[in-house]
């Protein structure tokens, strides 16, 4: 029977994923806790505009797809208290709230590990500087599109790249929130229609094309695994793609909308199609 056997969020855009026994879908469709912070570029650290919905590319603030390091640090949130914890090679870089004293603590911190990472030329390119950190601290909003998805992938998929790559591949490279087990290879790209997880119903939306953050070492940020050129070149893929986006019925996809009906999934709920 397939069912969860893994659950992730990530606070913050692009920085360390939580490993959770739980997590809640809201009435808007997005995961709770999931990309409530975002460091962006000095040029666009306010939102685009798509579909009616605010936007936020990730070409336009730190991500994995272009600052693989990142993926060395290890950031912790603390929802209740609002304050980050980044830590590297097992010291603190920064520990601060997110007032606006403890903004740019956190800000300076990570402009100076940027900088002095192999991908800090990327940084200093004109309109990216000075940093700044958005979000609230609550409202899910960061995804790498306009409208809140839930993002699902199996262990089976994971381990068929893995075979083809002839190297071990963590879950962490693709930041899904929910990883399924019990099922073959590849078998969520052929999903079709209503997905009931537990007792949250969901509904299926397109497959998730990969890009370079699936390159980075989840614990180095080294690029060490030649994802996309994997997926189209021995596994025969047209586009890179592993996982799929699942979408709450009957909201709009802004954030805070509260039409749909959400719920709380959990480890070793089962998945069901239909």
């Amino acid at each position: 029977m397939p069912h969860v056997v893994a659950l992730y969020r990530h606070p913050v855009k692009g920085f360390t994923p939580e490993k959770l026994p739980a997590l809640t879908v809201q009435a808007d469709g997005r995961i709770a806790g999931d990309r409530v912070l975002a460091f962006r570029f000095a040029d666009a650290a306010a939102p685009e505009e798509r579909d009616g919905l605010d936007y936020w590319p990730k070409s336009k603030g730190l991500a994995l797809e272009t600052f693989p390091g990142l993926a060395a640090l290890r950031l912790a949130y603390d929802d209740a208290a609002q304050s980050m914890r980044i830590d590297h090679a097992g010291e603190t870089l920064v520990e601060a709230g997110l007032d606006e004293d403890g903004r740019a603590e956190l800000v300076d911190a990570v402009t100076a590990f940027v900088l002095d990472s192999p991908d800090g030329k990327r940084l200093q390119r004109p309109g990216r500087l000075p940093l700044t950190l958005v979000g609230d601290g609550a409202s899910s909003r960061f995804q790498d599109r306009g409208r809140g998805y839930v993002s699902v992938h199996s262990d089976a998929s994971v381990a068929a790249l893995g075979a083809a790559l002839a190297q071990d591949v963590d879950d962490r490279r693709f930041r899904s929130n929910i990883v399924i087990g019990g099922v073959d290879a590849w078998d969520e790209l052929d999903w079709q229609g209503e997905v009931a997880i537990g007792d949250v119903r969901l509904a299926t939306a397109g497959p998730i094309v990969r890009c370079l953050a699936t390159h980075a070492n989840p614990d180095t940020g080294e690029r060490d695994a030649s994802v996309l050129k994997t997926l189209t070149g021995s596994l025969g893929q047209d586009e890179p793609t592993l996982g799929r986006l699942l979408i709450l019925p009957g909201v709009s996809g802004a954030v805070g909308d509260d039409a749909g009906v959400g719920g709380t999934i959990r480890v070793g709920d089962e998945v069901s199609l239909g």
